[in-house]
């Protein structure tokens, strides 16, 4: 998923799109419980709540993904890890080598929460805990898409928030796919649109209305500072607003050079951002930039090249008629890569979210189905009580 800019565009032409609304009658079965967390599987989608402490939500994600958590790690240290090589302070070496050295620069700066998760993780699931590390420090090996438009842009003023991931389909993540709903002890309840073993976010909104994802640029080598992945997360349990979220971006030490589309639904307001190491920068909706010079009312567009060229033209055809699902068309292809690991529409004042994935074998999140969730609908949700229950870490 390397990109030297953020790229968004637009697409019209997405008749193969398949819709699936959000229903309280959706096929659901709870598959297991864990103290307070449990699992799910929503029209086939797994669906994993996590409730409680660091340690205690890391050990229910361990423990109700185990078979999961394992197999994605295993991949992506083992299998993948030993066949790819990355460029580490300009020498290539594995995966697992870099990972060492970014987590012992990073350690200082991450929040200890976090690897009292990881540890927990770690023990629900029966990985090494430096494995469960290693595996959530990837991210900041690679880097990837997004738009927001609102108001005038949309046809009854919503605010909808795209985002399109694009990472290497060929290490099999979209076969562990997981929506995580997590309720942290004092902090904000958020969806996470992740993967099994994983504890940072990429991709997700919290109940507070507040949205967010990431797109990667270059800076490889500039890592002293928190993993882009935990300050999205710490946005999802701490952005109360808009104002909040970019305070989080901004007052934090920031890494590599990273970009990110920020919604607020309570005030139908987005930005686009630059929050790198050294970097920190702005677009306002309908703002231009030297390096995007042509302003669309009440839209965020970012990205670079014919692409930008392309998002300006077809954002402004578009604008005054959008509805979410032709805002969901304008992740289409090529705008997604071949690449595209998933999308991800947030209508952020309503929680509201549709998520599509690659298929098993790697075509485009772009071209599979979405599957419709709203957050403020799952936070109200209870496992059967009659499902099998998991025993909880030893005391």
């Amino acid at each position: 998923m390397p990109s030297p800019r953020v790229r968004w565009a637009l697409g019209f032409v997405a008749a193969w799109i398949v819709f699936a609304p959000w229903s309280d009658h959706a096929a659901a079965q709870t598959v297991a419980r864990c103290g307070k967390g449990w699992l799910e599987r929503i029209d086939g989608y797994d669906v994993l709540h996590l409730k409680g402490t660091p340690r205690e939500m890391g050990y229910q994600h361990g423990a109700l993904l185990r078979d999961k958590v394992r197999s994605n790690m295993h991949n992506i240290l083992d299998v993948k890890g030993e066949t790819t090589l990355v460029e580490v302070a300009g020498l290539k070496v594995k995966p697992r080598q870099g990972i060492e050295l970014i987590i012992s620069i990073q350690k200082p700066y991450v929040p200890k929460k976090y690897f009292d998760e990881l540890d927990g993780l770690a023990e629900g699931s029966g990985l090494k805990a430096a494995d469960a590390r290693a595996g959530n420090f990837i991210p900041e090996l690679f880097h990837c898409s997004g738009f927001a438009i609102a108001n005038s842009a949309t046809k009854d003023g919503t605010l909808y928030h795209g985002r399109v991931l694009d990472y290497a389909v060929d290490w099999g993540l979209q076969e562990h796919a997981v929506l995580i709903v997590a309720e942290p002890d004092g902090g904000i309840p958020f969806v996470n649109v992740t993967y099994a073993g994983f504890i940072g976010s990429v991709t997700g909104m919290n109940a507070e209305h507040v949205s967010v994802g990431e797109m990667g640029g270059g800076g490889l080598g500039l890592w002293t500072g928190v993993p882009m992945a935990f300050l999205v997360r710490e946005v999802l349990e701490k952005g109360k607003d808009l104002d909040t979220a970019i305070a989080i971006f901004r007052d934090n030490r920031r890494t590599c050079q990273y970009f990110y589309v920020v919604a607020d639904g309570k005030t139908n307001t987005a930005v686009g951002m630059e929050a790198s190491a050294g970097v920190f920068s702005l677009v306002q909706q309908g703002e231009s930039h030297p390096l995007l010079p042509t302003a669309v009312k009440d839209c965020v567009l970012l990205s670079a090249g014919d692409r930008y060229k392309l998002l300006t033209e077809r954002a402004q055809k578009g604008h005054g008629q959008f509805t979410a699902q032709s805002a969901m068309e304008l992740m289409s292809r090529p705008v997604a890569m071949k690449s595209n690991l998933h999308n991800v529409l947030f209508e952020p004042k309503s929680t509201k979210l549709w998520v599509a994935n690659a298929s098993p074998d790697k075509k485009p999140a772009a071209e599979q189905k979405y599957f419709s969730f709203q957050l403020s609908e799952l936070l109200k949700r209870h496992p059967e009580a009659t499902s099998p229950e998991l025993p909880l870490a030893a005391k």
